[in-house]
């Protein structure tokens, strides 16, 4: 019905168009005369001289109907419209010359020449009217209520589209009071109406002269580094900081507004785009099973997405948790309805179920992202740590051996280095087993080793966002705390890299980047969040918790640092592990998990993990 309803306005508003193009053209016939004419003597001339007038109105008519311009949506025309249109009126009007002449043997060529001028002038201007008159209502229409003043942050291709868009679309009533932009050269030059106010060290000043309610970041293709550095400026004023995604993106979405969104801390702690080796990736992937443990988790769910993109041969999604596990399922179901995953619910605690699953799919490759991540809680339930990742983690691993799966990637933790807690040890042992299993086995066993990413499963962000959102205060355990980040996607994309890198027996290291205090973290999420630290939202230290330590690593002392192809990839190698040891140390393990006594545990993995130092 609104399809319908459309088409019958713009044939209505085309007959219009048609009626006022006749008009015009007889209009550039009297307005010629006059030049030289009286009244009278124009009207007798150009009712002696019809037949011309009426082939002139034929041919425009005529080229402007191939030209398209009479099924054109003039309220939305862009240039290359009215390129097109111009190019019709100037074929048409010499077309035109050349018949009138033939035609009206008495009216002089410059007579016709300016006739032919008027005239393309004309249709030309009229459609430009219908935009303009256009633009005069709907601003009529959305000044009835209060306008939200704006300015935006780069003056490109985005800010092009933003302007665009802002002036077509009713829901944004936005009121653009200028733009900033680091290039000189564009220093008060205007885009589309819009001037260049000056660059982004000018934000606060202009935020105050101007009365800004909201700064419009449109710079998706700028390096982190300086789009960091221009929220950082933003934040100091008491505006709204919103963003863009891409340009490619936004021409993908019909409504615009729909893209614009508030700044978020992971845009903050956001890196540049990584640049994958696709063809690397997919010869190991595209066509395979693959099974990821852990799968309906924050990392397990996201490296199924990542997966899915490579047309695996079936992606086995593995996981104890069923929720999550379905959502992920519906939401692969929806993407690729041609290659849907398996999706079993199991654990790896369960030797039985493992050897059925791993049976029945025969994997090629097994991502192992299952764990016990929680430290305060593994700390309390140090035997269920051990259980799960520990004697988990030797089960995937002795399934991938018997069933010959090609290559078995653990996903380890920064926290593994030095641990000074249950859960980092656990995940440091995981390693050792990953070494230990690589000596004997046909199949590669690799470790890939990262910090904290943002947004996963009990991570500091959601915390912080949810004692905001309650008036404070945020807690932080220690001003000097410092943590590795990393984006969930970024992971696990590297992940999947170096997964093809693997030869067996490594232990992949991730550049993380700059260790991020948590204290600043906090600032900035309060600052995002509209409020102001210290201020309106009070910042409490409440002291480091069972197992946190200062400061995490990323490499053990005795390990080498190696590069791979890719400049975010590194391998550490460790010493060699001896497997008899490997056994007595599980056995140790094994008997204290029996005990159910957590100090018990706790001692016995200080005895089987040597680079393990509690903080009680």
């Amino acid at each position: 019905m609104f399809v319908e309803e459309q088409n019958i306005n713009s044939v209505i508003r085309n007959r219009y168009l048609f009626i006022f193009d006749i008009f015009i053209i007889v209009l550039a016939f009297f307005a010629t005369g006059l030049l030289v004419q009286d009244v009278y003597q124009v009207v007798h001339n150009m009712l002696h001289n019809f037949v011309g007038i009426i082939v002139t109105a034929v041919v425009y008519v005529s080229a402007l109907y191939i030209s398209g311009a009479y099924n054109t949506l003039w309220i939305h025309a862009g240039v290359k419209d009215y390129i097109k249109l111009s190019e019709a009126c100037l074929i048409a009007g010499s077309i035109s010359i050349v018949a009138d002449r033939w035609v009206l043997h008495e009216f002089y060529f410059k007579y016709l020449v300016c006739t032919a001028g008027i005239a393309s002038i004309g249709i030309v201007v009229i459609r430009m009217s219908v935009r303009v008159l256009n633009e005069i209502y709907r601003n009529r229409v959305t000044s009835t209520g209060d306008k939200t003043t704006v300015l935006i942050v780069g003056a490109g291709a985005a800010a092009s589209i933003v302007i665009k868009d802002i002036a077509n679309n009713r829901n944004l009533n936005y009121d653009i009071v200028g733009f900033v932009d680091d290039d000189p050269t564009k220093k008060n030059i205007q885009f589309n109406g819009v001037k260049v106010l000056g660059d982004r060290f000018d934000i606060p000043k202009l935020c105050r002269q101007y009365a800004v309610d909201e700064i419009l970041i449109a710079m998706p293709s700028a390096p982190q580094a300086v789009w960091r550095e221009i929220v950082e400026i933003a934040s100091k004023t008491k505006c709204k900081i919103k963003t863009l995604p891409s340009v490619d993106q936004m021409i993908d979405e019909d409504n615009l507004s729909s893209k614009i969104r508030n700044v978020q801390i992971e845009d903050l702690l956001a890196r540049d785009t990584i640049e994958l080796d696709n063809s690397g990736i997919g010869a190991f992937i595209t066509g395979k099973v693959v099974l990821v443990t852990g799968g309906g988790g924050s990392i397990g769910s996201e490296l199924c997405r990542q997966i899915m993109k490579y047309s695996p041969q079936t992606l086995v999604v593995l996981d104890i948790y069923e929720n999550s596990a379905y959502e992920l399922q519906m939401e692969l179901n929806r993407q690729y309805p041609d290659n849907k995953p398996e999706v079993i619910i199991a654990s790896v605690r369960d030797m039985d179920r493992l050897e059925s699953v791993f049976e029945k799919y025969r994997p090629y490759i097994v991502f192992h992202a299952a764990a016990h991540k929680h430290v305060p809680l593994m700390e309390v339930s140090p035997g269920e740590a051990v259980k799960n990742n520990i004697f988990g983690t030797l089960n995937v691993a002795k399934c991938a051996d018997k069933f010959g799966v090609k290559r078995f990637v653990m996903i380890s933790t920064d926290k593994a280095v030095n641990p000074t807690n249950v859960m980092g040890a656990t995940k440091r042992f995981c390693e050792m087993i990953v070494q230990c299993m690589q000596q004997d086995s046909q199949t590669e066993f690799v470790a890939v080793r990262f910090g904290n990413v943002l947004g996963s499963n009990g991570s500091v962000i959601p915390l912080f966002k949810r004692q905001i959102e309650a008036g404070g205060p945020v807690t932080v355990t220690d001003k000097r705390i410092t943590r590795y980040f990393m984006t969930i996607p970024e992971a696990c994309q590297l992940v999947l890299q170096a997964a093809s890198y693997a030869k067996g027996g490594e232990v992949f290291v991730l550049d993380m980047g700059e260790p991020v205090k948590i204290y600043d973290l906090a600032k900035n999420l309060i600052r995002l969040s509209g409020y102001r630290p210290d201020i309106d939202i009070e910042i409490v230290e409440v002291g480091l918790r069972p197992g946190e330590k200062l400061y995490e690593e990323l490499l053990m002392d005795e390990e080498g640092l190696k590069e791979t192809a890719h400049r975010k990839i590194f391998i550490g190698k460790p010493a060699e592990v001896d497997r008899q040891q490997i056994q007595e140390k599980l056995e140790i393990l094994r008997a204290a998990v029996e005990t159910g006594n957590p100090e018990t545990v706790k001692q016995a993995m200080e005895q089987v993990v040597d680079t393990y130092k509690r903080k009680d």
